[in-house]
């Protein structure tokens, strides 16, 4: 089935709707939730908008919208009159895991007045019956963690391997100017010459040829880069199983402005095949690009 622009989420209550809308957003869904579904024929717009930029919309809906979710079915037929392609997502459960997660969470259920939590659950299963029946894709979470439903949210309804969707943010920086707090692994490439002592490439960065390829002549450098790829490639999956969404690799150099940054490029090009969320940036490059501008200007008199 190709996945479609919008995406209805319902389903039970304590299904887990509110992880999923949170998984949603990691793989970049644009989310609303507890959407009474006679706007959902009013989000045209933002369907289009979404599709402009490459992204998709998830929408949750259930009955915590009272009345108002007694639309849903009005709402799905205007969605198919106007031509706007969707999928519903039913998230289900067993009822003695549905009791666990209330009683664990102490939240009141959206049917509580005057019935039991499984009275409760067994008129929210009739109330929501039809839905379940019309639902393109139906997820029981019964035995799933929070990272389990998000990589099976990732295969189902984004088509994506969720090691693959990880970001990974490769920040070069320099350690005169402190380690960054948000780094999750940091090396230390001081041990290679500094081309800072070089006067023709001092006013340049690892961005430029010439840089790159004075630390990389270094016998000392692709080894280095080898090595962090290799410990990369093993570890980057067990972070991703881990629930994690984003991992920050840090290299640093004196200064942040030529060995690491030629370093950072280096390690972000080789870990293509490992994510699709690959970016660099060099944290102080930018900071003391005046202080390399004046360091290679004569001084008058």
């Amino acid at each position: 089935m190709v996945p479609a622009q919008l995406l209805i989420v319902t389903g039970l209550s304590g299904a887990g709707k509110t992880q999923a809308m949170k998984a949603l957003e990691d793989l970049d869904f644009f989310c609303i939730d507890n959407l009474p579904p006679s706007f959902l024929p009013q989000l045209t717009t933002l369907h289009g908008l979404a599709v402009d930029r490459g992204k998709r919309v998830a929408v949750a809906m259930d009955v915590r919208g009272g009345k108002l979710f007694q639309d849903l079915f009005k709402a799905l037929e205007a969605l198919q009159e106007q031509g706007t392609p969707h999928q519903i997502l039913f998230l289900d459960s067993a009822d003695d895991v549905l009791v666990r997660r209330y009683s664990e969470t102490r939240r009141r259920h959206p049917l509580h007045e005057g019935r039991t939590l499984f009275e409760q659950i067994a008129l929210e299963r009739r109330m929501l019956a039809e839905v379940r029946d019309r639902a393109d894709l139906v997820l029981d979470t019964t035995h799933m963690t929070a990272h389990d439903l998000k990589g099976r949210l990732a295969s189902m309804v984004a088509g994506r391997d969720l090691e693959r969707s990880m970001s990974v943010d490769v920040m070069s920086f320099g350690f005169k100017h402190g380690v960054p707090l948000d780094a999750d692994l940091v090396f230390d490439v001081r041990f290679l010459p500094n081309p800072y002592y070089e006067l023709e490439l001092r006013p340049q960065s690892g961005l430029d040829a010439g840089v790159a390829q004075y630390v990389f002549d270094q016998p000392e450098a692709i080894p280095f880069v080898d090595d962090v790829i290799a410990l990369l490639r093993r570890w980057i999956p067990h972070y991703s199983r881990s629930g994690r969404s984003r991992l920050t690799v840090a290299i640093g150099c004196t200064g942040g402005q030529h060995r690491s940054v030629a370093i950072a490029e280096r390690v972000a090009a080789q870990l293509g095949d490992l994510s699709d969320a690959v970016v660099t940036h060099h944290r102080d490059l930018r900071d003391t690009a005046v202080e390399r501008r004046a360091a290679s200007t004569p001084v008058d008199g």
